[in-house]
């Protein structure tokens, strides 16, 4: 269990590498626009975020 949790959090870090490795531009603005949201408009993001991942593991599984 705990080699598919680390394999989880390894590939987690490797997409969020991905944009600033990529497009690094384009991410710092979209970063530093974020920055201005409020956070209830942050916490839905991450709400709708952690329920398409929800959704994305129980389909695969």
């Amino acid at each position: 269990m705990w080699d598919t949790l680390l394999m989880a959090f390894a590939l987690v870090l490797v997409l969020e590498g991905l944009f600033p490795f990529l497009i690094p531009g384009i991410w710092r603005e979209t970063f530093k626009k974020l920055t201005d949201v409020d956070d209830n408009h942050l916490r839905f993001i991450g709400l709708t975020s952690m329920l398409a991942g929800l959704l994305l593991l129980y389909l695969v599984n």
